[in-house]
């Protein structure tokens, strides 16, 4: 996942998206970067780090303009330690274009072998991001009348850009001397949304993955774009529309509602808190019918996406909720834990019990999902540890068995801990007595509860079926191998770090 904003005003935007940004910093902290449009000329500063880090005083008035992009990154495609992976990418021909892309292109390797071979387009990077920015620059060349651009022309290449690319992508452009461009896959896997705000010179414009980005900026929410339209601004301020798909359908990613996005965030109509208090309400109908979890003392939630849920879940059944782990917020990130016993390291240096939750208690750990395990092992072992009588775990959301591939970077499936294993299996395998997922069923009609329009969802990580019908066992197996050379280069430049120098 990544966070992408965009905005056209009457006054400069540096200020504006650089906040923006902050408020999406749950998305990505890998990279940021930021791209302003003062007429033809863009100005760009982009880097590796949280926010906060990568622009100081002097990039921000580098910054000049009225409208650009910003993004911030969580590595999903390319590697995770290069610098030339951090967006907005830029291309120079047929027209000025700058990119933020949040999601991820299933095709992205026969798109790539199509622009170089049949096309003349050169990538400079592993980024399917930059792989999208090619094919737009080629399907506005394509449709522009005498090297120019209206309106028409481009919502026709963003039609063109349907047609040819393949998965998740929520995408916010600039063009040089016209305008901004944001649209969203014919699915509307990854979210967007855009918003207004009335100024002196007239409306401003703001479009962001999630809601969050826009209220506290002064902005009202519109809605949410539709899946497979467009939105173009330009430079003066006048706003269209347009669905460019021949067929779409909405499709959101359930797991953004599960984990992924802020908790104050609604996101196509379906409030994330609401629908995270819901999950914990289904979760308590089932535990209520679990004979075996009839004699628990206190509910304790897994900080901090979890805590609705287990609140909800304390409170439908009349139980206890307490506060049992304290979150270290200003801890250092461990950028590479190669092995178990990083992990280990990490997990108890960000949460610590507090004792007297858990002595002598039967406690229900609440986590938003189970992923590769080793975290809730950990935090399972801490609750022993603190005295807890007996530790059962629920996660509010069902068994993690499937890779993500539109935008979420999950472990390879044989290290899924759900993968291969029955509740009872992966029980004994996180140590814990007795372990509670919830239904499929039961957590899309929670997200379904506080928007009955959301009919679909896509969730293959959950359940093995990929929307975009284009996902073979081949794609899953080169898809693994690639995460197994990333881990190696990982492993080789931790081994570079530690290597001692030979001084003569």
């Amino acid at each position: 996942m990544c966070g992408i904003v965009g905005a056209v005003a009457h006054t400069p935007v540096n200020q504006l998206l650089y906040d923006g940004l902050l408020l999406l910093q749950h998305r990505g902290q890998d990279a940021a970067g930021i791209a302003t449009s003062e007429g033809q000329v863009f100005h760009v500063w982009k880097g590796p780090g949280y926010v906060r880090d990568v622009f100081r005083t002097r990039n921000m008035r580098e910054l000049n303009g009225n409208s650009g992009i910003g993004h911030c990154r969580y590595p999903t495609a390319g590697s995770a330690f290069s610098d030339l992976e951090s967006q907005p990418f830029y291309v120079n021909s047929p027209f000025g274009i700058t990119l933020g892309h949040n999601g991820n292109l299933t095709n992205s390797e026969a798109l790539k072998r199509e622009l170089f071979q049949l096309d003349f387009r050169h990538v400079n990077t592993n980024s399917d991001s930059e792989v999208l920015l090619n094919v737009l620059a080629l399907e506005l060349e394509r449709a522009a009348q005498h090297h120019r651009l209206d309106p028409n022309a481009i919502f026709k290449a963003v039609a063109g850009v349907h047609r040819r690319c393949r998965g998740a992508y929520a995408v916010v452009a600039m063009i040089a001397g016209y305008g901004m461009l944001a649209f969203r896959d014919p699915y509307g896997i990854r979210p967007l949304v855009v918003g207004a705000n009335e100024a002196m010179g007239g409306t401003e414009y703001l479009v962001a993955s999630e809601s969050v980005a826009l209220e506290p900026l002064g902005f009202s929410v519109l809605r949410d774009v539709a899946p497979g339209e467009a939105i173009f601004v330009g430079q003066a301020g006048d706003f269209h529309s347009r669905q460019c798909a021949e067929i779409s359908s909405l499709n959101p990613c359930i797991f953004e509602y599960v984990y992924l996005a802020r908790p104050d965030s609604v996101m196509d109509g379906a409030s994330v808190y609401e629908s995270r208090l819901k999950m914990g309400g289904e979760l308590a109908r089932k535990i209520r019918t679990i004979r075996e979890a009839q004699d628990i003392d206190v509910v304790i939630p897994i900080p901090d996406s979890s805590r609705p849920s287990a609140l909800e879940l304390a409170n439908t059944l009349g139980l206890k909720y307490r506060e049992g782990f304290v979150k270290n917020r200003y801890i250092g990130r461990t950028f590479i834990m190669p092995g178990q016993a990083m992990r280990k390291k990490s997990v108890r240096h960000k949460l610590n019990p507090i004792g007297m939750e858990f002595a002598d208690k039967v406690v229900l750990l609440v986590d938003d999902s189970i992923v590769r395990g080793t975290t809730s092992r950990e935090i399972v072992s801490m609750a022993r540890e603190a005295g807890a009588r007996k530790v059962y775990f629920a996660s509010a959301s069902p068994p993690v068995r499937f890779p993500n591939v539109y935008g979420i970077d999950m472990p390879n499936q044989r290290e899924l801990v759900a993968t291969g294993r029955n509740e009872a299996e992966i029980a004994r395998e996180i140590g814990a007595d007795l372990l509670i997922y919830q239904d499929l069923d039961a957590l899309k009609s929670a997200v379904r509860a506080t928007n009955p329009a959301l009919q679909e969802f896509e969730a293959s990580c959950f359940d093995g079926k990929y929307i975009t019908g284009d996902i073979t066992a081949d794609y899953l197996s080169q898809l693994a191998h690639e995460r197994d050379e990333q881990r190696g280069e990982s492993e080789d430049l931790l081994d570079d770090v530690k290597r001692p120098v030979a001084v003569d």
